[in-house]
């Protein structure tokens, strides 16, 4: 789950005896307890029901949050595969002019192509072949594509020019989630666990949902790096949650093995680890105390979490004809927003399928009708139950796709390259000015024209929201202070705040 290999929490000097013999003895077997080391953050366990060797919840590091937050949480949605900006948000109304002619040099300006296109003889213009209408009272420009979503435009603050430096999946969406192409890094999520710690005590602190995708096209890699806790302790990597089956491997006992059973063998496992805490003075013990703390609660907590049979009618209507499916985008929007209530500080859904270098209208179609219906209701739905005011929404891809037909071009069909250059994200909610369109581009969606937004700067902006001044924000590792917006300067994104 993870590119972190915790360490096992049992040592095999513990009073004389192998983990083998340990949990023999115990009338469990070491499988059943594999679900500790997904765990990303520690708890106290309910009254009456533990001896609490563990710790209390995770509370924020010293001196944060620097200043009162707007966002108590964030629900970041990345479109993984790199949405088209020109078929979903970004409006060229004149492209249609330029049908099949070769990419002006004058836009382009000499710059270097390094894709899948490098070798093309010709770079023909595509538009898009869907219709944008304005919506909302902002007025703000919506591809057919997204139809429900546009109905939310006057909560919505839409970047149009953001960049990034990277112009391959892997190195664009580590840049994305870390602020680095270099893996090993922590995750926005990690981060915002580690300092702002955890209000939940039966849930981890950063949870991660991987959906299915409609898309018929090859879909890009996740990396665990998008959720690692990188140099920082293990603890805070996000926790993935599965869309099939248990939603976290060994959530039911095995047969045989009651709760009361459980029970009773963490205590005696707690008892041992807290004598070896005494006798040697490793922190990382009462992390593994807490550990298991946290895997006993979740046995309860998870089951309730992911059971919609309590929703109404009119909440899985509103998510749409998915929702009761588990393991779609519908399903991880609804479960989102149940996160939220339950008060987890950061929640990703990572939805793969994006990466259309040809067939576009029908994959990109395919896309947009699984993320639509139930993104919008995700902010509905936190609306209307007064968490949309402290919960900020993230959303967007790792880059953008270029004006020009990856292959053949027709009317009715066309593919689209990497492009780094500029691409659309969007925010809302939690101090976030709806209805705002930041930022332009040239004729072309080629070029950034006016108010360009690096990703560190986006990066800044989500840890402002959070009460936190992303240039005090550090984790000393190496010889170096580490940021997650890095050492070049960032400045929040002003222009979108209320």
């Amino acid at each position: 789950m993870s590119d972190h290999t915790f360490e096992n929490p049992l040592r095999d000097y513990l009073v004389g005896q192998t983990r083998r013999q340990f949990f023999a003895s115990a009338g469990v077997s070491a499988g059943s307890i594999a679900l500790s080391g997904l765990l990303g953050q520690s708890a106290k366990a309910a009254p009456g029901e533990s001896k609490n060797y563990g710790s209390e919840v995770h509370p924020s590091i010293p001196g944060l949050p620097h200043f009162p937050a707007k966002a108590k949480r964030i629900i970041y949605l990345h479109w993984n595969g790199a949405p088209s900006q020109l078929d979903t948000w970004d409006y060229k109304p004149d492209l249609h002019k330029h049908f099949g002619i070769d990419l002006p040099e004058s836009v382009r300006n000499g710059q270097r192509l390094t894709t899948m296109t490098s070798g093309q003889a010709k770079f023909p213009v595509a538009p898009s072949k869907f219709k944008f209408s304005q919506m909302g009272k902002s007025g703000t420009w919506v591809s057919e594509l997204l139809p429900h979503i546009g109905t939310q435009v006057d909560k919505i603050a839409l970047m149009r020019t953001v960049f990034t430096n990277a112009i391959n999946h892997d190195p664009a969406c580590t840049f994305v989630m870390t602020g680095s192409e270099i893996p090993g890094k922590a995750s926005l999520g990690s981060w915002l666990a580690y300092g702002l710690g955890s209000q939940c005590e039966d849930l981890p602190a950063f949870v991660v949902l991987t959906p299915t995708w409609s898309s018929k096209a090859n879909a890009q890699a996740l990396f665990t790096r998008m959720w690692s806790a990188g140099y920082l302790p293990g603890k805070f990597t996000g926790v993935a949650l599965r869309g099939q089956g248990d939603p976290v491997l060994y959530i039911q006992n095995p047969d045989g093995v009651a709760r009361d059973d459980r029970r009773r063998m963490l205590d005696a496992l707690n008892k041992i680890n807290q004598g070896n805490y005494e006798r040697y003075s490793d922190p990382d013990t009462l992390t593994r105390i807490a550990q298991y703390e946290m895997a006993f609660r979740m046995q309860a907590s998870v089951p309730d979490l992911t059971d919609f049979s309590k929703e109404s009618k009119e909440t899985l209507d509103l998510y749409g004809p998915e929702v009761t499916k588990p393991g779609t985008y519908a399903a991880s929007c609804l479960l989102a927003r149940r996160l939220a209530e339950r008060n987890v500080r950061a929640i990703q859904i990572l939805h793969r399928g994006w990466d259309q270098h040809n067939n576009l209208p029908s994959e990109i179609g395919l896309q947009c009708k699984d993320v639509d219906q139930p993104t919008a209701a995700l902010l509905k739905d936190l609306e209307r139950r007064g968490l949309l005011e402290d919960t900020l929404v993230v959303c967007g891809g790792e880059f953008g796709r270029t004006v020009y037909s990856q292959g053949a071009l027709t009317k009715d069909n066309y593919g689209r390259d990497h492009h780094p250059k500029n691409f659309c994200m969007w925010m809302a909610g939690a101090g976030i000015k709806g209805g705002t369109v930041y930022g332009e581009t040239d004729d072309f969606s080629y070029n950034i024209a006016k108010n360009p937004v690096n990703l560190n700067a986006l990066n800044a902006t989500v840890l402002q929201q959070m009460g936190i001044d992303h240039r005090r924000f550090i984790f000393p590792f190496q010889g170096l202070d580490q940021r997650l917006t890095g050492v070049e300067p960032s400045e929040v994104i002003k222009g979108i705040l209320a």
